[in-house]
C-alpha cells in the first residue's frame, strides 16, 4: 500500500467538515498535493470505522476516466459505485475535467446522503456557477506546495537524507522548491525538469483550455516578467513600458491585465495588495506578486543565484498563507512594512523580513517603519542572523528556525 505523507496544516482545516453536507473544495496549483490530501482524508475515515464500500473515489485525470467529460457520464459512473442507501463519502479529483459539473454536484449535495470532496487545479473551479449556486454551502481549502518544515519532514518520511546543517537544507529547499513529487528525484537537474514539466502542464491543461490566448509568446514574456520580479511592486504600466522598450511591442493594458488574471487563476502567482496603514485603506493599482513555489523562478531562468531579499519574503508569504493568514504590504508615508498579517478578529501583526541586520544602516532601515506605526499590535523582524537582539519590544527571530519548527505568530 502506498505510504502517504499527511499534511496536518490542511487536514486540520477540513476535519470538522468530514460528515456534513458542505462541499469541500480543495484548490491549488497543479501538483501541489491535492490528490494526496484526499487520500489522507480517506485514510482517516477508514481508521475511524467508515466502511470501504461507503467511500467513492474517482480520479478524473486517470486514463480510464479520460472519457468522462459530461455530467451525465459522471452521474452514471458515480451511481455505478453506489451499492446501498448508506451515507456515502464522495471524492472527485480534478473535477474541472467535466464541463458544467456544478448542477450535478449540487443535486448530490441536496440528497443529504453524501459528504462531497472535490479538487481542481485552478480557481476557475470557483469562478462560475459553483460559487453562484452554492453560496454558503461550500468551503475552500487552498493548498500550496510544501513549506520548509513540511519539506524536511517529508524527506524524513521518505527516508531521504537531510543535511545536518539546516541552513544548507534551507538553501536546497529554496532552489528545489516544494512540489512534493520533486522530492522523489535526487539531482537538481531532474527536479528542475520536473518543475518545468509542471509549468507546461499548467499552460496546456489549466490556461489554454480555459482562455483564448492568441499570442503564446507574448503571454510567456508577461509571465516571465512577473516571475522574475516577484516581491517587487509591479503595475500594469511597468509591464506595458517594459514590453514597449525591451520587446518593441505595444500591448493594450486590458490584455496585460487579463494575462495577470490568468496567472493568478492558475495559482502560479499570488497578489499582495498595498495597504496604507494611516488611512486603513488599500492602495489601488500597484501590487506585489509572490510565487506559489520558488522553483518556478529557477525553472524559468538559467541564473540559479539566490537573491535573499525577495526569496525570504516569498518563503514567509507562503508559510503564513498556508497557516490561514491574509497578507498585505504596509505603507506608512514613504516607508514600507513588508507584511501586515491578519487572522481571526484580533490577530494583527507587522512583519519585516531581511537577510541580515549586521550592517547598521540595514538595521536602521528595517526598524524605521515600526517606529512610525502608532498602534500597539505585535511587530516582528525576521532575518537569517544567528544572534537576535532585543529592541523596544520588537521580536527579532531567525526565519529559518521559525519555519523549520513550525512556529506561529503570537
Amino acid at each position: 500500500m502506498e505510504k502517504i505523507y499527511k499534511r496536518e496544516e490542511y487536514l486540520k482545516k477540513i476535519r470538522g467538515f468530514y460528515n456534513d453536507d458542505m462541499i469541500k473544495v480543495v484548490s491549488g496549483i497543479r501538483r501541489c498535493g491535492k490528490s494526496y490530501l484526499l487520500k489522507s482524508v480517506i485514510e482517516e475515515l477508514l481508521e475511524s470505522g467508515v466502511n470501504k464500500k461507503d467511500i467513492i473515489y474517482i480520479e478524473l485525470d486517470k486514463k480510464e476516466n479520460k472519457e468522462i467529460t459530461t455530467p451525465k457520464q459522471l452521474e452514471k459512473l458515480i451511481d455505478s459505485k453506489i451499492i446501498d442507501k448508506d451515507f456515502k463519502y464522495l471524492f472527485l479529483d480534478e473535477i474541472e475535467n467535466v464541463k458544467d459539473y456544478e448542477t450535478l454536484i449540487n443535486s448530490y449535495r441536496e440528497e443529504g446522503n453524501f459528504s462531497i470532496f472535490i479538487t481542481g487545479s485552478n480557481s476557475y473551479l470557483l469562478s462560475g456557477e459553483l460559487a453562484t449556486k452554492l453560496t454558503g454551502r461550500y468551503i475552500e481549502i487552498e493548498m500550496l506546495p510544501l513549506s520548509f518544515y513540511e519539506y524536511v519532514d517529508m524527506k524524513k518520511f521518505l527516508n531521504k537524507k537531510v543535511n545536518e546543517n539546516i541552513y544548507l537544507e534551507f538553501e536546497e529547499y529554496v532552489r528545489n522548491g516544494g512540489f512534493p513529487k520533486s522530492l522523489y528525484y535526487d539531482s537538481y537537474e531532474e527536479k528542475m525538469m520536473y518543475t518545468s514539466n509542471v509549468i507546461n502542464q499548467i499552460f496546456e491543461k489549466d490556461i489554454k483550455v480555459s482562455n483564448r490566448i492568441n499570442d503564446r509568446n507574448l503571454f510567456e514574456v508577461v509571465e516571465k516578467f512577473i516571475v522574475n520580479n516577484f516581491g517587487a511592486v509591479i503595475s500594469i504600466k511597468n509591464i506595458q513600458d517594459y514590453l514597449k522598450k525591451q520587446v518593441k511591442v505595444n500591448v493594450d493594458r486590458r490584455t496585460i491585465k487579463r494575462y495577470i488574471d490568468i496567472l493568478e487563476k492558475a495559482k502560479i502567482i499570488y497578489p499582495c495588495d498595498l495597504f496604507d496603514i494611516k488611512s486603513k485603506s488599500v492602495l489601488k493599482g500597484d501590487k506585489k506578486y509572490y510565487l506559489a513555489d520558488l522553483s518556478i523562478y529557477f525553472a524559468l531562468n538559467t541564473d540559479n543565484r539566490i537573491n535573499y531579499g525577495p526569496v525570504l519574503e516569498n518563503v514567509m508569504f507562503s508559510y503564513l498563507k498556508s497557516k490561514g493568514y491574509s497578507l498585505s504590504v504596509g505603507y506608512i508615508g514613504e516607508l514600507e512594512c513588508d507584511f501586515i498579517a491578519r487572522k481571526n478578529f484580533d490577530d494583527y501583526y507587522y512583519i519585516q523580513v531581511s537577510m541580515s541586520i549586521a550592517d547598521e544602516k540595514v538595521e536602521e532601515r528595517e526598524y524605521r517603519p515600526f517606529y512610525k506605526i502608532k498602534d500597539m499590535y505585535p511587530r516582528y523582524l525576521f532575518t537569517m542572523d544567528l544572534l537576535q537582539q532585543r529592541r523596544d519590544g520588537i521580536k527579532h527571530l531567525n526565519i529559518v528556525d521559525f519555519i523549520y519548527n513550525n512556529k506561529d505568530l503570537q
